[in-house]
């Protein structure tokens, strides 16, 4: 994996590129439609041309393959909101954030410019790529598989190790690089930092008195509350009522949920973890109900088991994640519906002064 590139763009949050043709990209890729490790996918080819601002800077990302920690990532961005439909996967309904190399983007000035401040990389005329587009089709499928049913795909999310290298926690560069970037702001830094004074702090004073305590204060300024409580139960309930996409429903409080948790935090296997714990109390539209992702481990594409939904704007802040701080991936967690209640009047959200989707995070 290369340490940075001549092709490297310095690029921030809020920039503005265009995302190179599709002949400039596929010289950049090797014979296994990667650059540095990090494959450009099928789905990735509808963009070509197209402008887009940059979402956030890739300096790391989260290993959600093997162990709980950070990865080192190199001239990488996410674009707003510019996710994998899975078209190339079997259909895969995960609709992870999709990884661009700078190397595929070019800067783009102004509104009204149409090139970006970067020379091509190549005119038609240039070398031939090693990697076609038909090529990048067949590079989904990892090889060995003998049936349809055997079928391991092979994506960014699969890849991500090889194209990433470990970030520890304490290497306190990621979160200059992190305010540099736009990904942060100093405030945000200073909470986190408060955060894990108070939760180191809780070994050596009285637990429960000072998590009531913090929590009475959350609740005073509109803030979360203490995201690492667990449940209690041996046997966890299900309550199906059938919500579907585009319908509002309004996340349940954090005690309620809790009520629904065994003791690892899961209902019916589907774990409730502190990164969902801002979202309880605010109101959502329902993106999807998702059926089959991809393994991240293995490439399998697997069904889940019992409903799962996505909500609209309901991601992964990466604020309570341990080792992961700060990670931009913006993963959707997944929620049961017995920890939501349908927004049965609608209407009465669209009051002056009313908001659909409480921003959460607003106050850690």
């Amino acid at each position: 994996m290369s340490k940075g590139s001549s092709n490297s763009l310095g690029l921030r949050a809020g920039d503005l590129v265009e995302v190179r043709s599709e002949q400039e990209i596929l010289i950049t890729l090797d014979s296994q439609g990667a650059l540095d490790g990090m494959p450009f996918m099928p789905e990735m080819l509808a963009y070509c041309g197209m402008r887009f601002r940059v979402g956030k800077r890739a300096d790391k990302t989260c290993n959600t393959i093997t162990i709980m920690e950070s990865r080192r990532l190199f001239d990488t961005v996410h674009l707003e909101d510019l996710r994998c439909n899975g078209s190339a996967h079997g259909g895969c309904q995960a609709e992870c954030l999709l990884f661009w190399k700078e190397s595929w983007l070019k800067r783009v000035k102004d509104e009204a410019s149409n090139s970006g401040s970067s020379s091509p990389l190549a005119e038609p005329s240039g070398p031939t790529p090693v990697c076609s587009r038909e090529r990048l089709r067949e590079l989904t499928r990892q090889d060995g598989a003998l049936s349809e049913s055997e079928i391991a795909y092979r994506c960014q999310a699969t890849d991500l190790l090889k194209a990433s290298e470990p970030l520890p926690w304490w290497d306190l560069r990621q979160y200059v690089r992190d305010v540099w970037s736009g990904n942060v702001g100093l405030l945000d830094l200073c909470k986190a930092a408060l955060f894990r004074i108070f939760e180191k702090s809780l070994r050596i004073t009285a637990y429960r008195a000072q998590i009531r305590a913090y929590n009475c204060f959350q609740s005073w300024r509109g803030g979360t509350p203490y995201p690492y409580l667990w449940g209690t139960l041996d046997k966890t309930p299900q309550e199906t009522i059938g919500i579907q996409p585009g319908e509002l429903v309004r996340v349940k409080t954090y005690d309620e949920i809790l009520k629904t948790l065994n003791k690892r935090n899961r209902n019916r296997g589907l774990f409730f973890g502190s990164e969902m714990v801002p979202y309880c109390g605010s109101v959502r539209r329902v993106r999807a109900r998702v059926e089959h992702i991809i393994d991240e481990r293995t490439g399998k594409l697997v069904k889940l088991p019992g409903e799962c939904l996505i909500l609209e704007g309901a991601v992964c802040g990466s604020r309570y994640s341990e080792n992961r701080l700060f990670c931009p991936r913006a993963i959707f967690p997944y929620w049961r519906e017995i920890w939501l209640t349908r927004v049965e009047n609608p209407s009465s959200l669209q009051r002056p002064g009313a908001s659909v989707a409480v921003a959460p995070r607003d106050k850690d």
